[in-house]
């Protein structure tokens, strides 16, 4: 995957000529794989490259930086699903002023025609562009036949359980209520937390249940509890598929206000500190407790082991 992160200067004659969805992506779920499906479908059709327009900052973020957080997943964890999804080339467009004061013309002209070169776009039927939104699908298919790209426009997908469409809001709305099986269903993948491996009190350690913690900032928060997780190490010598169980939430056994997610890795024995772990949450076992003594937690902490691993095998 090649990424490109400008449109102006216009993009380099190898990213040219791509057929490429629209979106922000954030969960990359079926929806949005929906309309990047119908961009490999043109692509193929022309002999173009698979492209991805997106924007970082999330636009949301740039107009209400206060806002609480409410993103299923940060800008790498999005390259790398997109990359799954053989995306061949990625736009990641800087949100800034500069972008926000775009009329929907100026963009269908400076940035898609003249900036990116892309010979197809596809885009959700509720799709909006330009400054104020005010740009539409419909109007982005008139401006695509006057500057000489095609557009297609991708009906909503609804899920497959009554008939709510498809959205992160919806998404987040079963992560906030312990449902990642139905996030799953929503998402075609489980929900993932990925970051870097930081260090922590190293308390797990001493428990006999060592952990891997990722920070949570910026992300929308799941409940608070503990998960039966499937986690993939991205890179170093420990590269590879493990199954666990995660605690996330803020620890209020030893007074810590700050969520995290800690991940206890079955049958792992490394040093994970600044690797990349991407943790999929798989079930809710329970919430966050407070226990009378460390030896209640320990006990809990194992019985909790053996149930993740009873859902995981069942998997």
């Amino acid at each position: 995957m090649r990424i490109v992160r400008h449109y102006a200067p216009p993009a380099a004659k190898i990213d040219r000529g791509a057929s490429a969805a629209i979106g922000n992506f954030d969960g990359v779920h079926l929806g949005h794989q929906a309309v990047i499906g119908l961009a490999r479908e043109a692509a193929t059709a022309a002999g173009r490259p698979l492209g991805v327009v997106t924007f970082e900052p999330h636009p949301r973020e740039f107009f209400a930086p206060d806002a609480p957080p409410f993103r299923l997943m940060r800008a790498p964890a999005r390259t790398h699903r997109l990359e799954k999804l053989g995306v061949e080339r990625l736009y990641e467009l800087p949100f800034d002023a500069d972008l926000a004061r775009l009329s929907p013309r100026d963009f269908a002209e400076k940035v898609l025609s003249a900036g990116l070169g892309l010979g197809h776009v596809v885009v959700g039927a509720d799709f909006r562009f330009g400054a104020r939104r005010a740009g539409s699908a419909e109007d982005l298919q008139a401006l695509g036949a006057e500057f000489g790209f095609g557009v297609t426009v991708s009906e909503l997908m609804h899920f497959s359980i009554g008939p709510l469409p498809v959205s992160s809001t919806r998404i987040r709305e079963a992560l906030s209520e312990g449902r990642p099986r139905d996030a799953k269903a929503m998402l075609g993948h489980w929900h993932r937390v990925e970051g870097p491996v930081l260090h922590g009190e190293k308390r797990g350690r001493t428990l006999g249940f060592p952990t891997a913690n990722i920070g949570l900032d910026g992300l929308h928060l799941p409940q608070f509890g503990v998960y039966a997780v499937l986690a993939d190490i991205l890179d170093g010598p420990h590269a590879g598929s493990y199954c666990g169980v995660a605690s996330l939430g803020v620890r209020p056994m030893f007074g810590k206000n700050h969520p995290n997610l800690e991940t206890f890795l079955f049958d792992f024995n490394g040093d994970l500190y600044g690797a990349e772990l991407s943790v999929g949450l798989v079930e809710y076992l329970r919430p966050e407790m407070r226990f009378d003594g460390l030896d209640a937690l320990v006990a809990q902490m194992a019985a909790d082991a053996l149930r993740a691993r009873t859902v995981l095998e069942a998997l």
